[in-house]
């Protein structure tokens, strides 16, 4: 017997925070009554719909992606433009996007159908570290990368530290390549804290999520996240939440 929130999330239909307000709501039946309380548990036999539709039960599925620029971090898009799921036409279970990477930014991103393990990667507390490479205009002096080692102010408040190298230069073109990793998501993120300091992002990639690489991949390949991987994704996300 499993609560019913963590099987609608693991049926790919919602992140379990999502179920939760579909459960309050009364947009949930079991057994063809509506079932409003989120401590209810339920097994292999029982019948569940959610907002009228009956709950497939998919095995969960784990994906990572080496993300194109120019595509969407979503399942689909009012604008007709290209997004991640198109990459996955052979795949039957209802995957989306672990987070987003921003329509101009590449590089790895995370896709499953299995709501709880998103949810618990997403998580404002168990944020994973992630490495971003980012091509700059200007080159930056070592006191600007200081101020986004020790954190800085943005709109939406002061930036955890961060850990920031500067790669590469060209002077006489007036560009850098530099590598900064961050364990916060907030949207824009990168390109906002080196906007902060003075330069302006002209690409951008993620190269790293945790301990995963893009290593084996062009961009637009994916491949299937191996077992002991998705545990110890798991495990790094409870470590960290141990830790607050």
């Amino acid at each position: 017997m499993e609560r019913l929130q963590k099987v609608i999330a693991h049926a790919g239909v919602a992140s379990r925070r999502k179920a939760e307000e579909l459960i309050v709501a009364g947009h949930v039946k079991v057994n063809g009554k509506v079932v409003k309380e989120l401590g209810i548990k339920v097994g292999s036999n029982d019948k569940i719909e959610v907002s009228g539709i009956p709950l497939e039960r998919e095995e969960p599925v784990y994906f990572l992606f080496y993300k194109p620029r120019s595509v969407i971090s979503s399942v689909s898009d009012d604008k007709g433009r290209k997004v991640v799921t198109d990459f996955f036409p052979e795949t039957k279970e209802r995957i989306y996007p672990v987070g987003r990477l921003d329509y101009d930014t590449s590089g790895l991103l995370l896709l499953t159908n299995d709501g709880e393990f998103a949810n618990l990667l997403m998580h404002p507390k168990y944020e994973i570290e992630k490495v971003y490479v980012a091509k700059l205009k200007g080159i930056p002096p070592k006191e600007k990368l200081r101020q986004l080692e020790r954190g800085i102010k943005l709109e939406d408040g002061k930036t955890a530290p961060a850990r920031v190298k500067l790669i590469s230069m060209d002077k006489r073109k007036q560009t850098s390549i530099v590598e900064i990793s961050i364990h916060e998501g907030r949207n824009r993120q990168v390109k906002r804290m080196f906007e902060a300091i003075g330069h302006q992002v002209m690409k951008l990639k993620r190269e790293k999520f945790g301990f995963l690489t893009l290593n084996g991949l062009s961009t637009g390949e994916f491949r299937e996240l191996l077992p002991h991987e998705v545990k110890q994704l798991r495990a790094l996300a409870s470590t960290k939440n141990n830790r607050l």
